[in-house]
């Protein structure tokens, strides 16, 4: 494991802890969050970068958080959103937040097409075990797990979500087979799937090269198929209810002045105090109770 990877799965076992001790508090978030769909269908993915950050700031007293935008990482071509500083030591790391519905799941954004062009060259249908661990160790597999992702896998129809991760370390160790399949009807290019030595499915290589779409092609999996290889950070599925008042909410804040922003900012910052109280969260102790 990477000095990154540790330090993200450190917060991520805090992150855990806190879930598991105070629920209520990620229920509340994860309500607000997919109440954005009511608006549209994307405006949750962004909005959740936002809520999360706020998130680990309120919560979370071992760790400061920023969201740094979407503009800052395109020009540097990088897919995090989210800059984690370590309170203890002042270390820092990058998370990519993915708000995604229950099946599919993009784990990367190959933009030079590495993934896909490495592949390309192996010459399938099918790569045997002997060869994959040299393909994994390969430049052009440099970024296989090298992103900190934490997916919001949500289930709309009966209005749940689950803190999804995967498993990279465990995905590469199973990795068995490597094969060339036909992607589905109408597709232009094939897909590379990932199988364990049990044939289930791990993860793959889709959307071809770089005449592709830049923001489709990469590394996929999918959060059922791939079931074996994800560990929740919530403990399994969280219900979480729409909040049409927040819509309201919303829609009155984009017709009002500064003034009530700042009038209506002190009630819910004043709110957010409110829960943590409730809660026993201690800012003094720098921890949770």
């Amino acid at each position: 494991m990477t000095a990154n990877a540790e330090k993200y799965f450190d917060f991520l076992q805090r992150l855990s802890l806190l879930i598991r001790k105070n629920p209520n508090l990620i229920k509340t978030t994860l309500s607000n969050i997919f109440t954005m769909r009511l608006i549209g269908n994307k405006t949750h993915g962004d909005l959740a970068e936002i809520a999360i950050s706020e998130f680990v700031n309120q919560y979370m007293y071992d760790f400061r958080s920023q969201h740094v935008g979407k503009h800052l990482f395109r020009a540097k071509q990088h897919e995090e959103d989210i800059e984690i500083i370590r309170e203890m030591d002042k270390e820092k790391f990058s998370i990519s937040l993915k708000a995604y519905g229950n099946g599919p799941l993009q784990l990367s954004t190959d933009k030079s097409s590495r993934f896909f062009s490495g592949l390309e060259r192996e010459h399938l249908p099918v790569i045997e075990k002997e060869k994959i661990q040299s393909i994994l160790d390969s430049e052009d597999f440099a970024e296989f797990g090298a992103l900190n992702i934490l997916p919001l896998i949500y289930d709309e129809k009966n209005k749940r979500c689950n803190i999804l991760v995967f498993d990279f370390t465990a995905a590469r160790q199973a990795i068995y087979q490597i094969r060339q399949e036909v992607a589905g009807a109408g597709r232009k290019h094939p897909v590379y799937r990932f199988y364990d030595n049990q044939d289930g499915y791990i993860c793959e290589v889709r959307y071809g090269s770089a005449s592709a779409n830049a923001l489709q092609r990469g590394l996929w999996t999918h959060t059922e198929k791939a079931a074996p290889y994800f560990f929740s950070i919530t403990n399994g599925w969280i219900n979480y209810q729409e909040n049409p008042i927040l819509v309201h909410l919303f829609s009155t804040a984009l017709l009002s002045t500064p003034d009530g922003h700042k009038n209506a900012l002190e009630l819910l910052e004043q709110d957010v105090e409110k829960q943590k109280s409730t809660e026993g969260l201690s800012k003094r102790s720098g921890s949770f109770l």
